[in-house]
């Protein structure tokens, strides 16, 4: 771990009453463990509502819940708890609900954080387009793969004079080489056909070119897929156009970000776009919309984003069964549109939304 790394890293449903999350730890019927991270506002609830559907569909795995609430240090510094983070690293797989990050108070982002704490370098966003989730798209099939530890979320900033504050964007060609080797072996993995680099080297020769290099060499190395290049501002606008021009995306850490959104956007928001964190040894997958603390509490809350997300990580531990049983429940319920939450057009509680969905397991089982 860089030193700039260590210094910077310091600074129920149904009617309510299914608080699964709560207690040490839910026991499933296997041996694998899973850390569990509820989060803030509404994460408790979609959090509970996972694992009921995993325990309808019977997933061999047992959740340790931890919390990530900020501990202030002696040096007056707001961390992570210890305990959260070995669990993380005894477990190397957690799932994540969303966190609460004050504006302006000089808390560090948790979500940055836990991505650097545990070197998570490749942040995968699959954008695909769900029946009976009305868009302008019927068509998005995309996948965003994010440098997830440094450009200018590297968090090392400071203020040079008053009134005049500098942020560095770090890229180095060990953590862009690592990100454009994951994108090619995804695309291979998973039978896509194009790779896209995207850049503003035009602008920011030294640091985006560096990544561009990196990307060409890897590209090298795998003849069957095509390679491209495109500026972001470029790809933007291409996207809203025609997105089913793009298959993989990879870019450095900011850019991704902001274009991880736009993808989702075309698909109907973050409330139904999972979200991986994956690194060397381990991973943290997690839903990737906000708290909503005005509905939280109120079994109002889509638990969509965190169940696919969830279901990405059986995928990670190769628990594809359990995988693609509990996925063709959740996009029947999708599609057939009787029981939907708030935020995509219906009136049903989260526990009403939880319940159809282990309906449609038990049935196939």
């Amino acid at each position: 771990m860089s030193f700039g790394l260590r210094r910077f890293l310091g600074s129920s449903l149904r009617h309510i009453k299914l608080p699964l999350y709560q207690g040490v730890c839910f026991q499933s019927t296997g041996q694998k463990i899973v850390t569990l991270i509820p989060g803030d506002g509404i994460g408790p609830e979609i959090s509970a509502s996972v694992q009921q559907i995993f325990a309808a569909a019977k997933v061999p795995i047992e959740w340790e819940v931890e919390d990530v609430t900020p501990v202030k240090g002696p040096d007056g510094k707001f961390s992570i708890p210890q305990k959260a983070i070995d669990s993380v690293l005894k477990n190397k797989i957690g799932l994540k609900g969303p966190l609460e990050t004050p504006i302006g108070k000089g808390h560090r982002s948790l979500n940055l954080t836990i991505r650097q704490l545990f070197n998570l370098y490749a942040n995968v966003r699959p954008c695909r387009s769900v029946s009976g989730v009305e868009t302008l798209y019927k068509d998005v099939d995309v996948v965003t793969i994010r440098e997830n530890t440094e450009g200018e979320y590297s968090g090392i900033e400071h203020e040079i004079v008053d009134g005049v504050v500098q942020s560095i964007k770090l890229i180095t060609e060990e953590a862009s080489h690592r990100v454009a080797a994951f994108a090619f072996d995804y695309a291979v993995q998973n039978g896509r056909n194009t790779v896209t680099a995207v850049h503003k080297a035009n602008i920011m020769r030294m640091s985006d070119g560096l990544f561009l290099q990196c990307c060409r060499k890897v590209a090298e190395k795998y003849p069957n897929i095509k390679y491209d290049e495109m500026y972001l501002d470029t790809l933007c606008l291409n996207m809203v156009q025609d997105p089913s021009k793009f298959d993989v995306l990879v870019m450095p850490n900011l850019y991704g970000d902001i274009l991880s959104d736009l993808c989702a956007g075309l698909i109907g928001g973050l409330g139904v776009t999972p979200s991986g964190n994956i690194g060397q040894d381990g991973a943290v997958f997690e839903s990737v919309h906000g708290t909503a603390p005005d509905i939280a509490g109120q079994d109002k809350a889509n638990p969509t984003a965190l169940l696919l997300s969830a279901i990405m990580m059986l995928r990670y531990m190769k628990l594809n069964d359990y995988a693609n049983k509990i996925e063709t429940a959740c996009f029947e319920a999708l599609k057939e549109g009787k029981v939907r939450t708030a935020d995509l057009g219906g009136n049903a509680k989260c526990s009403e939304f939880t319940q159809e969905i282990c309906s449609k397991i038990s049935k196939m089982c």
